[in-house]
């Protein structure tokens, strides 16, 4: 029988610990009251931003409503206070409150639209995927690679919302409920991705939190976006535009891995796309002449 040494478990505590919040940092939780950091430099400025915003209105929000709470407890009508007429129309004191939050606001929007301008540029892209949505499916396909193939949801997750049964969602094998599919867009990690989008039918649109960003699929329009995944991981989302009756069963996964293992999944889906053309090449000849 091993020896319990409590450093030890105080090491796979604070290792678990680790890996939980690494987990947060890409996935949202139930009732999270902020945003995630996530997993990507758009998803990362997204959240810094976010910040700078939150603790600037945390500011004005102290200032406003202090000076509120300290006209209305020192200067009350009990305390024998007289309105100053002459303070509600000083032309000083009007300029002052239009400049101050007329430069708050050109502080707020100068790194927010920098980093607007800084999320949509896609150049220096190393790999392209287009994107189709569909009624009610995604297709991928690596441009260039002779690779495609579609994503929808996982049949364990279709028979269960066919069958009317009430999903314990507590129970493990159902914890990616509606959340999962057949097919995963697989991506590299450290690796810039293009993303080309658009649709066969209705408004679509790709949303995936832990990647920071969300873009409409369009019939007829082809939209840009990128992204860079630092951590290996699986990252869920779902279609972000109502599309139809079946919209709420059209999720997304992606899955990122390194580079190395990303290039030996791309090879065996090129085996497995080969293998199957040929099969569909072969299937006339070997049914023979017809009549």
């Amino acid at each position: 029988m091993k020896k319990f040494r409590p450093q030890h478990a105080i090491a796979g505590l604070v290792a678990s610990l680790g890996a939980t919040l690494a987990a947060a940092a890409g996935q949202p939780e139930r009732w999270q009251l902020n945003m995630t950091q996530g997993v990507t430099e758009t998803a990362q400025r997204a959240y810094d931003m976010h910040m700078i915003m939150l603790w600037i209105c945390v500011v004005i929000g102290v200032v406003v409503f202090g000076a509120m709470a300290i006209a209305i407890l020192r200067f009350r009508k009990s305390k024998g206070a007289v309105a100053d007429k002459s303070f509600v129309h000083s032309t000083k004191l009007e300029v002052i409150w239009t400049a101050i939050p007329t430069l708050i606001l050109v502080v707020m929007a100068y790194p927010a639209t920098i980093k607007v301008i800084e999320a949509y540029n896609t150049s220096e892209h190393e790999m392209t995927v287009k994107i189709v949505g569909q009624q009610w499916l995604w297709s991928y396909e690596y441009v260039g690679e002779g690779v495609r193939f579609t994503s929808r949801l996982d049949r364990h997750s279709d028979r269960l919302r066919q069958s009317g049964v009430k999903v314990d969602k507590h129970d493990p094998e159902n914890a990616n409920y509606l959340l999962d599919v057949d097919n995963r867009l697989v991506l590299p990690t450290n690796t810039k991705v293009r993303f080309v989008l658009t649709a066969d039918d209705v408004i679509h649109a790709w949303w995936v939190p832990a990647l920071g960003w969300k873009m409409d699929a369009i019939p007829g329009l082809v939209n840009e976006a990128w992204t860079e995944i630092r951590e290996p991981g699986i990252y869920r989302g779902q279609c972000a535009e109502l599309c139809g009756k079946d919209h709420g069963f059209m999720p997304i996964v992606v899955e990122a891995v390194p580079r190395e293992e990303f290039q030996a999944r791309l090879a065996a889906m090129k085996a497995a796309n080969d293998t199957t053309a040929r099969t569909a090449s072969a299937e006339p000849a070997l049914a023979g002449p017809q009549g």
